[in-house]
């Protein structure tokens, strides 16, 4: 499916799909030893299949070790909007979230999305 929409575009292997409200408090608990991002992406955006191509690149590029939950909101949009409660970061997509010690420490939507920065949030 991903190939046709994104012209053979796939979710890097080490991403963790999100797609259990059990996960959730994974996410927390994981949280307590090393930061964790979250990815809301909808399939039918085409602002948010731009920030996950470059979300993508930048993710392989990467040195920083972190895991990365990636959630497709049209197919779970229950878990977004308890990601919105629990964290008290408002709903967007597509959106970054990274979480520390159970806390978003940073959220970014849209064309702010740029996992450098974003991990800058707690490199710094």
């Amino acid at each position: 499916m991903w190939s046709s929409l994104f012209g053979g575009a796939s979710t890097p292997e080490s991403w963790i799909d999100l797609v259990s409200m059990d996960q959730l408090e994974e996410i927390d608990q994981r949280s307590s030893t090393a930061p964790v991002a979250i990815f809301k992406h909808s399939m039918r955006c085409s602002r948010s299949a731009f920030a996950f191509e470059r979300l993508a690149g930048e993710f392989g590029a990467s040195e920083t070790p972190i895991e990365l939950f990636y959630l497709d909101l049209l197919a779970h949009r229950d878990i977004s909007n308890a990601i919105a409660e629990r964290w008290k970061v408002h709903h967007q997509s597509p959106q970054l979230i990274i979480i520390e010690n159970g806390k978003a420490i940073h959220h970014s939507s849209h064309e702010s999305i740029d996992l450098k920065k974003s991990l800058g949030s707690f490199n710094s």
